[in-house]
């Protein structure tokens, strides 16, 4: 498999349990024989780690989820790394408690002996373009949604967590300090009435998808570029537009917000 991984992690473990373990974490079905590709990969190291990979841009957060609960169970540090948005990051987990590793995804790898495929960037390779990803939640307020992601996380938001912006289209929402981190989705499932529109691009806009989210479920997908194995069905337009500064416009999204800060 040659695609670049969108998140991963680095842990001990057996394969066999832990593949099924990701498998439960995604909700994915054993049955993979409708010809579609597999939203992730387990790749046996030489030593004690082993690196699960994940190609599915819905699926990015689930890596410190499962590292958080892994590392629960073994003496050892467990590693999620995210690579789908902004510039890498790399999390280590000790029973739980978490720490920012400073250190390039390939790098760390690596010296698990579990390299990652699809040529990985490190820090003497071009940096990957940032995507970013930002929503709109149309008839939901900033309140509402801070209360629901309060009782999410069981505790106050830290400030800076989450950019809210009440906007005549809806509230539109992106990740601050914590990254977004399924919020669209969790906003989603508390509010099924609520349509979700999830965009994540690069700063230039030459990289963009949006996504429809009804209930907590994908519905349609509009990328552009097209997405060789797209995850729901195709999309032409969205609200009408099929350029990724019309839809922007139409969502009430400002173009900014997935450029650099």
């Amino acid at each position: 498999m040659s695609r670049i991984p969108l998140w991963a992690v680095l842990t001990p473990g057996e394969p066999t349990r832990l593949a099924s373990r990701v498998r439960i974490a995604l909700m994915l079905d054993e049955d993979e024989a409708d010809g579609t590709e597999p939203s992730f990969e387990l790749i046996q190291g030489s030593g004690p780690y082993h690196a699960i990979v994940g190609f599915n841009l819905m699926d990015v957060g689930v890596e410190t989820q499962l590292a958080e609960e892994i590392s629960l169970e073994c003496d050892e540090p467990v590693y999620s790394i995210d690579q789908a948005s902004d510039a890498w990051t790399i999390f280590s987990f000790r029973k739980g408690v978490e720490e920012v590793e400073e250190v390039s995804p390939e790098a760390l790898a690596k010296s698990l002996g579990c390299p990652l495929p699809g040529g990985a960037t490190t820090s003497e390779d071009p940096a990957r373009t940032p995507l970013r990803t930002v929503a709109l939640i149309e008839g939901v307020t900033t309140e509402e949604a801070r209360r629901a992601l309060e009782e999410d996380h069981g505790e106050p938001l830290p400030a800076g967590h989450y950019h809210f912006k009440d906007t005549p289209q809806g509230l539109v929402l992106s990740g601050g300090a914590g990254g977004m981190n399924f919020a669209h989705i969790t906003l989603s499932e508390r509010f099924p009435h609520a349509t979700v529109y999830g965009v994540t691009a690069s700063p230039a806009l030459d990289e963009f998808s949006t996504t429809v989210i009804k209930g907590g479920e994908g519905i349609e997908e509009f990328s552009r570029p097209p997405q060789a194995f797209p995850s729901f069905p195709v999309a032409s337009t969205i609200k009408g537009e099929s350029s990724p500064e019309r839809i922007l416009a139409a969502l009430g999204i400002p173009a900014e917000w997935f450029q650099d800060e």
